[in-house]
């Protein structure tokens, strides 16, 4: 099972970006997906996350402005950031929790991609 995000890049504040992230691999099912991120020399927090019955949470800090949503046909997970601050400059991680059996889970993490929010 792999997880691979995209959609990471340079924008001025207040811009938006999209983030995805696609889950490969043979597995039974995927539970919740979560976004994570790390800015530099601080340790990584959670961003948001959504359960596969699509019910989303948000930290405090992106509430309002930013929307997680995934699509299960397509294995995919996406993070809608807008009005971007230059706080919101860090590496976001992607994070699903699955089943590759009916009978065990996991977390897995993808690559991380690069967000800057210029000033």
């Amino acid at each position: 099972v792999q997880l691979q995000a995209s959609g990471g890049g340079l924008v001025q504040a207040g811009g938006s970006l999209r983030l995805s992230c696609a889950a490969s691999g043979s597995f039974f099912r995927i539970n919740v997906m979560a976004w994570y991120r790390q800015a530099p020399g601080k340790q990584r927090e959670w961003v948001a996350d959504i359960t596969s019955s699509e019910t989303t949470n948000y930290a405090d800090s992106v509430k309002g402005r930013f929307t997680i949503s995934r699509d299960n046909t397509k294995n995919t997970v996406y993070l809608q950031m807008n009005s971007l601050k230059p706080e919101d400059t860090a590496v976001y991680y992607c994070s699903a929790n699955i089943r590759p059996t009916m009978f065990r889970s996991a977390d897995y993490w993808g690559q991380g991609t690069l967000v800057t929010v210029s000033s």
